[in-house]
């Protein structure tokens, strides 16, 4: 419990832990010299660096829960990523890695408005915002509806990579990156439903936050509900309100021929094993068209997925944290173009690094903002922290890896950055403590 003496914090230990290509973040608020209160941030991995003991995600669990001294305060998802949410996974046996939170018994579980399983089919937002739409009869598909359709396609997504001998191997390794990073990960989604109260947030809402963190104001300014905006429907095909319908469609989810799902049911299978000489041009680009036109559909799913991240600011007086999770461009927009926000923004004295360093994830208009940046090292120069791992997202040559080059050169000339590609051997987390 907190101090009572103490209305506020008076200071913040950051714990960010390396869980290669993931996020994982614990807040330890200090309310006196024998008071902290906690908040873990995303528990997930899709990939350790080689050499990684086995043990690593369980590792991190075991230390939060002595860090915490056995008791979360709020645990935030801020999205259905496995590279967030995945260590929130339990066993049959209880001795899973999601076990082990439950047990720290949070009292709080803050995730975007999207994850409410309560929700209306037709809803475009919250339940309390929901009920007050006059929306209702517009057609506007649901985002809840959309999740369990993208996650069957991500689930295709993988068998086609694994199925086909014709995708390169760089192209096999990205679609079973990101159609595994898609999957539902049921296990993690109903643990995190059921292990405190659940808060289901967007932007302007309360996070509950405040509840158990005396002293710190908490702003959610993402995901925006579809009523705010509509800028988080933006990867639309030709039916604007059913397109990741139209895509299960086109994939023949539910719908295989023989027990398989076919991905696209008027292809029409060779009888044999060779081709004219002729037709093998046109045969060989016809296969990589069809593994290019995968990637670009599992990519506008990853994008989608992270439009709903969930983006806080913490603030304890004149000091403030801002946790975006992945939220890309589009999930941006609606809070950038918010007056009231930009005060907020420029103020910023520790960030953590939005997509694992994803150039989209920290929109130029956001850098700007930042009045704290400095080429200069001082006592209130912008920290930032960034969790990532080379090689899993991405490439160079398209420029589109993770993290990117130019955003990271940013971050180290003008933040105080930590990025966990610093530790080594068997160093796997990294405090940031912050006065207030």
């Amino acid at each position: 419990m907190a101090n009572r003496a103490t209305k506020s914090p008076v200071g913040v230990t950051i714990r960010t832990y390396h869980v290669g290509f993931g996020d994982c973040f614990l807040l330890s608020f200090r309310y006196g010299p024998n008071s902290e209160r906690h908040v873990l941030i995303d528990f997930g991995s899709t990939g350790l660096p080689p050499g990684t003991p086995k043990d690593r995600m369980d590792a991190v669990a075991r230390d939060i829960a002595a860090r915490c001294g056995g008791k979360l305060h709020g645990v935030v998802a801020t999205h259905r990523h496995r590279d967030h949410i995945s260590g929130f996974a339990t066993k049959k046996n209880g001795k899973g890695t999601g076990d082990t939170i439950r047990l720290l018994k949070p009292d709080v579980v803050v995730q975007p408005w999207t994850e409410d399983l309560d929700l209306a089919t037709t809803a475009t937002g919250p339940k309390a915002v929901a009920s007050r739409s006059k929306r209702f009869g517009d057609g506007t598909a649901s985002r809840i509806t959309a999740l369990g359709v993208m996650h069957a396609i991500a689930g295709q997504t993988i068998a086609e990579s694994r199925r086909s001998r014709h995708f390169s191997k760089d192209l096999k390794a990205q679609l079973q990156f990101l159609g595994e990073d898609n999957l539902a990960n049921k296990s993690a989604v109903e643990n995190l439903r059921t292990m405190g109260k659940n808060r289901y947030v967007y932007c302007g809402a309360k996070s509950g936050l405040e509840e158990v963190l005396p002293g710190v104001t908490v702003s959610v300014l993402g995901p925006p509900t579809v009523d705010q905006t509509d800028t988080i429907k933006k990867q639309r095909s030709r039916d604007p309100d059913e397109f990741w319908h139209f895509q299960a469609k086109a994939m023949d989810i539910g719908g295989a021929q023989g027990g398989k799902p076919i991905l696209f049911p008027r292809y029409v299978k060779s009888r044999g094993p060779t081709f004219p000489i002729d037709s093998r041009w046109l045969i060989y680009h016809a296969r990589s068209t069809r593994g290019e036109q995968l990637l670009q559909i599992v990519r506008m799913l990853d994008d989608q997925m992270n439009n709903t991240s969930v983006i806080l600011v913490f603030q304890v007086g004149r000091k403030s944290l801002l946790f975006p999770g992945d939220a890309q461009l589009e999930n941006w927009q609606y809070a950038l173009g918010q007056k009231k926000f930009e005060k907020l923004l420029k103020g910023v004295n520790l960030y953590k690094v939005g997509h694992h360093g994803s150039l989209n994830a920290t929109p130029k208009s956001l850098w700007a903002l930042f009045k704290n940046r400095s080429k200069q090292p001082s006592k209130t120069r912008l920290t930032s922290l960034m969790s990532t791992m080379k090689g899993k997202h991405g490439t160079e040559s398209s420029n589109t890896e993770v993290p990117r080059r130019t955003l990271k050169s940013a971050l180290q000339a003008e933040t105080d950055l930590f990025t966990t590609e610093d530790l080594k051997g068997g160093d796997f987390f990294h405090d940031t403590p912050l006065s207030f």
